[in-house]
Formats: structure tokens, C-alpha cells, sequence
């Protein structure tokens, strides 16, 4: 695959997966009670998911999965933003963040995946008409060991963390290479800063009186996703640009002196 292959490709990848992941995202929020019913009582959780059914699993196992398009995008980047005349040390952030990138991106996708696959059977479980007190204790211990880790652990913290290392390091790495435009740069950096605050309200679950943003999490990942499109247009343009003057080059030089 080319350069101009990947970048479009990476810019195609980029737009999609940030537009997809708004689908389920927007079907959450209104059969769910999503984000807030993260925080609420385990009996609620455990309750309302029961009674959503399949319908509730395949949007889950489709809210995990539409983030595929960002991780291939996110791949294809190194090369797509390639450049030999690049100095060292963006070179280096560059490496650095298409790993942090790729790494935020599966642990956000692995956090996910409990809804569609664990939490079901924890649902049954609890909701069984059969099920005795002791049971729904043991299950709700169970699930909130598993939302705490698999939520706030690995899909909120880790991925969240590596994701914004990845925004900076990235933007960092464009303002190095003066390949792209500066402010797109200097937006990443601000929707990272403000993807960061979100970190406050994950504290809040294990020390109650942490400060926090209460819209930093909601705020941040539009930005997140708002800034993934503007790369991806910024890419797709970038190519276009490049198409055209590769195109009209190849025009002059085949122009014949008898013509």
C-alpha cells in the first residue's frame, strides 16, 4: 500500500468509526439510561439490562465493535503521516504513538465487550425468579467487581489514558513534521486536556470526595471524536491535493513539442 493509499485509507477509517460509534452510543442513551446508569445501584443495572434483552446485547456488541474503523485508521497512520525528512525525535513520538493509540483503542473495546458477554448471564442470574436473597448478593459482588474492573479499570482509565498519550504524542509528532495543519494539532491538545479531567470522576468511585468535571468525560470524548474527523478530512484532503498535483506533473511532462 502506498502513501497516498494509507492516507486515505487512515482518513476514510478515521471519519467512519467516529461517525459509527454515535449510533449505538445515541440507541444507549435512550433504551439505557446511558452513561448515567454506570453509577447507579447494582439491582437497577442488573434489572434494567434484563429487561432490555437481545436487543440490548447486540447494541452493546455493536457499540464495542464500531470502534474497529479507529483502530485500523490509527494504524495505518505511520505511514500515511510518513517522512524521511523528519527529525528524530518526531520520529520517535510518532512510534510511540501509534503504540499508546493502538493500545487505548483495544482496551476501550475489551472494557466494552463485558456488556454483550458477562453481564448477561450476571443479569439472568440476578433477575431469576427462583433466585434466593444470597444469590443476589453474590451476583451483585460479582458484577461490581467486574464493572469496576472491566469499566472503570480497563475501558475508562486505560484506554482513556493511552488514548490522550496517543493525542498528544500524535499532535506533538504533526507539529514536529509540519505535516499537517497547526491547529489541528492544537485542538487535539485541547480536546486531550479536557479527555483528561474526565479521569476525576473515575477517582470519584473509589474516593467519593474527589473533585471532579461531571461533563469532562461527555465533553472530552466529543472532542475526541469531533477532532478524529477533522484528521480524517484534513487526510482525505491532503491526498487529494497530492493526487492533483501528481496528476497535473504527469500532464506537463507528457505534453508533446508538436503539440
Amino acid at each position: 500500500m502506498t502513501q497516498e493509499q494509507s492516507r486515505k485509507a487512515a482518513g476514510i477509517l478515521l471519519i467512519l468509526g467516529a461517525i459509527l460509534v454515535n449510533i449505538p452510543y445515541a440507541l444507549l442513551i435512550t433504551t439505557f439510561d446511558y452513561p448515567d446508569i454506570l453509577r447507579a445501584p447494582t439491582a437497577d443495572i442488573l434489572t434494567k439490562f434484563a429487561a432490555g434483552g437481545p436487543k440490548l446485547i447486540w447494541t452493546w456488541l455493536a457499540f464495542a465493535w464500531v470502534g474497529l474503523p479507529i483502530l485500523l485508521g490509527i494504524l495505518l497512520l505511520p505511514q500515511a503521516l510518513a517522512d524521511n525528512k523528519a527529525a528524530a525525535l518526531s520520529r520517535l513520538s510518532g512510534s510511540l504513538a501509534w503504540f499508546f493509540g493502538a493500545t487505548g483503542a483495544i482496551a476501550q473495546m475489551l472494557g466494552l465487550l463485558r456488556w454483550p458477554f458477562v453481564v448477561p448471564v450476571l443479569a439472568r442470574a440476578y433477575t431469576a425468579p427462583q433466585a434466593t436473597e444470597a444469590t443476589r448478593e453474590a451476583v451483585a459482588a460479582a458484577f461490581q467487581v467486574v464493572h469496576q474492573y472491566g469499566g472503570v479499570v480497563l475501558g475508562e482509565h486505560v484506554g482513556q489514558i493511552f488514548t490522550i498519550l496517543w493525542m498528544i504524542l500524535l499532535n506533538y509528532s504533526m507539529l514536529g513534521r509540519g505535516t499537517l495543519p497547526r491547529w489541528l494539532s492544537w485542538a487535539g491538545f485541547l480536546a486531550a486536556g479536557i479527555y483528561t479531567l474526565a479521569q476525576g470522576e473515575l477517582l470519584t468511585t473509589v474516593m467519593p470526595d474527589f473533585p471532579n468535571w461531571e461533563m469532562a468525560g461527555l465533553i472530552g470524548s466529543l472532542s475526541w471524536l469531533g477532532w478524529l474527523i477533522a484528521l480524517g478530512i484534513v487526510l482525505l484532503r491532503k491526498t487529494s491535493r497530492s493526487t492533483h498535483e501528481y496528476t497535473g506533473q504527469y500532464s506537463q511532462r507528457s505534453v508533446s513539442p508538436l503539440q
